[in-house]
């Protein structure tokens, strides 16, 4: 379960002020002065019931350029912030199973019945409406390689709702939520830690009916582009093999591995793969095991 935050009894605050603050200060929400700082200026962004509006109609009459440049989410997310500093702020739309945009993309458009955790740790604060509905369990990370199929040991912690005004603390791989459509149209206000190590670490999917991880859904681009590296040109193979052998993320050198046996045919491609079984970490050699086994 997230850590609930008592919303201090902070002043109104505008989004410029908001953004300046946490740009001079920085957000570690790993910190407890730091979090403690994020949570004060959030719950006064909160407590401002104009702010919200007036920036989606500005960006209306903007024709929502400056969204559809740095909003890397997807429409049901409204990017308020993007700090170089590694954080940004954002607000999220949740809406109800009554609303036509439900109708028309469906629950899977928003995450609804989609159990997940996170690779960040992020505030949020209901900001409008009665909140989206959450089933929440934790489980203890260090307990867990990260191989698909993997029990977790899930502990169910509660069913909540995010009111108005309640405020928690999601931790990067501890709290799973799978998220269900409030009675009618909310809104969330999340700061969102963004640092150069989250694209490393792997988020989980995770079957709840057999307490499992289902899938990584984590990519970078480079990955991506890697798969492609390997089938145009002879130094794309070289760069894979050396990811494959040394890369420090274990879950880029399984990329890499499986790059390579893409452009390989029958002993050589099991031959990569089983290489890639005498790596050091056990996502990995399940990879590995699991491709061959294709």
């Amino acid at each position: 379960m997230p850590h609930i935050i008592t919303p201090p009894a902070a002043p109104e605050i505008d989004l410029a002020e908001v953004a300046a603050r946490l740009d001079e200060s920085g957000v570690d929400l790993a910190d407890e002065a730091n979090l403690a700082r994020c949570a004060h200026l959030l719950a006064g962004l909160s407590r401002n019931r104009h702010f919200l509006a007036d920036r989606v109609i500005a960006e209306l009459k903007a024709s929502y350029s400056d969204q559809l440049e740095t909003n890397r989410y997807s429409a049901q997310v409204f990017l308020l912030h993007r700090s170089r500093r590694g954080w940004f702020l954002r607000a999220n739309l949740w809406p109800a199973e009554s609303d036509a945009v439900y109708a028309a993309s469906g629950p899977a458009a928003f995450a609804y019945g989609l159990p997940h955790d996170h690779n960040f740790h992020f505030l949020t604060t209901g900001y409008w409406g009665p909140g989206y509905v959450s089933d929440y369990y934790d489980y203890d990370p260090e307990a867990v390689d990260g191989r698909l199929g993997e029990p977790m040991k899930l502990n169910f912690v509660e069913r909540s709702t995010l009111a108005e005004g309640k405020m928690l603390l999601y931790r990067a791989h501890r709290d799973i939520h799978s998220q269900l459509p409030p009675e009618r149209l909310s809104i969330s206000l999340n700061i969102m830690d963004e640092g150069e190590h989250v694209p490393w670490r792997d988020q989980y999917i995770v079957d709840l009916e057999h307490g499992t991880i289902a899938r990584r859904p984590t990519l970078t681009p480079g990955e991506m582009l890697l798969r492609c590296a390997v089938h145009l040109t002879e130094n794309g193979r070289d760069i894979a093999t050396e990811f494959a052998k040394a890369h420090p993320v274990p879950r880029l050198r399984a990329n890499a591995i499986a790059a390579l046996a893409a452009v390989q045919a029958g002993e050589g491609r099991t031959a990569v793969l089983e290489c890639g079984m005498r790596d050091g970490d056990a996502r990995v050699r399940d990879d590995c095991a699991r491709w061959l086994a294709i």
